[in-house]
């Protein structure tokens, strides 16, 4: 599936992803190929990808993810790698 994590400054990652785990308002969820649309609210907290069997974390700053035909769009506030 295709990941796209963008803050108002820039565009922080877009690629393939096998997983992506995220922080929202009522706890922690993760994100794998053909996952249900879906749009939720994101609190302040790590963002886990998972690619090519490597993981990649980063904190982000509360947002908002939406997810439809396997492509995942993370509209965030700030991102610290």
């Amino acid at each position: 599936m295709n990941l796209e994590v963008i803050t108002p400054d820039q565009n922080v990652f877009s690629g393939e992803v096998t997983s992506v785990t995220l922080t929202g308002k009522n706890g922690s969820f993760q994100v794998l190929k053909d996952h249900a649309p879906m749009v939720s609210t994101l609190a302040k907290g790590d963002l886990t990808i998972e690619s090519a069997g490597k993981s990649q974390t980063m904190v982000v700053d509360g947002g908002v993810v939406e997810v439809l035909n396997n492509k995942v769009l993370v509209l965030a506030e700030a991102v610290v790698a």
